[in-house]
């Protein structure tokens, strides 16, 4: 399997996916996925993209088939930040359009801000604030990381999901280390994403959803009323969904609103 060598403690393992026409120059378009996944979360977009576009996905530091990371280690925003850029230096040809879900766009909008000679521009799928649930970390003490994502998933993925879609994103994400989940939630629970989203200056698209009620997606949950208050440039598109992982359940509506939107940067201002 392809693993990067970049530091001691970080040989990310990634994936490239390109159907483009060998002849062609093609831009590149860079994945980062979202707590407790793997680049596997994006499955459903790959077929939509890689015929126009070459694709990079990669698994998070102590996530997915990366080595898991202690309970005591210090994430940071900064660092996700810097092994993204990292992972991109080695692997795209030059500024990629970025694509993130969850969490991820945490890290992808501290990239933007960091890093905005790698960023084209990002495509943020269910964007979120600073999750605060502390119920999770004592959940994952008593039962495990898989039986927190079956707790957790129906508000991920709807009340509609089947049986067969539960199991297997429980199972994606029940393979995540108890020890990286605590580490990855003492950082996360503490970042502020909407200031770095102030901060952007590259065109960006939030793809949001509008979960019922009586739907609990955490109080870090953004809507796409605060995201337009902190980034005033962005579009945002929203696809109605008893959900909140919307990349996940309409992977291929989310793929198809990518494609529209990086066209449409191409395209000449009217006058």
């Amino acid at each position: 399997m392809p693993y990067l060598d970049i530091a001691s403690d970080f040989r990310p393992y990634y994936e490239i996916h390109d159907a483009t026409d060998p002849w062609e120059a093609s831009e590149t378009i860079f994945f980062i996925h979202g707590f407790a996944e793997s680049s596997q979360a994006y499955y459903g977009w790959l077929p939509n993209l890689s015929r126009r576009f070459r694709l990079v996905t990669y698994d998070l530091r102590g996530l997915g088939r990366n080595k898991p990371v202690d309970a005591s280690f210090e994430y940071s925003s900064d660092l996700m930040a810097k092994d993204a850029a990292h992972v991109m230096e080695k692997l795209a040809n030059g500024p990629c359009h970025v694509v993130a879900a969850k969490s991820g766009s945490i890290i992808a909008s501290r990239l933007a801000v960091n890093r905005p000679d790698l960023v084209k521009s990002l495509i943020l799928a269910c964007p979120v604030g600073a999750p605060t649930n502390d119920d999770w970390v004592g959940h994952i003490e008593q039962h495990g990381v898989r039986s927190y994502a079956r707790w957790t998933m129906p508000s991920r993925l709807g009340l509609g999901a089947s049986d067969a879609m539960l199991d297997w994103w429980s199972d994606l994400m029940g393979k995540t280390a108890p020890s990286t989940a605590y580490a990855y939630f003492r950082w996360v629970t503490k970042t502020q994403p909407i200031e770095d989203l102030k901060k952007i200056d590259c065109p960006i698209l939030a793809i949001m959803t509008t979960p019922p009620p009586e739907i609990d997606i955490g109080s870090g949950q953004l809507t796409a009323t605060n995201f337009k208050l902190a980034a005033s440039q962005a579009q945002v598109v929203v696809i109605p969904h008893d959900c909140y992982h919307i990349s996940a359940v309409q992977p291929d509506a989310c793929a198809r609103e990518a494609l529209a939107f990086i066209a449409s940067l191409s395209q000449p201002l009217k006058t």
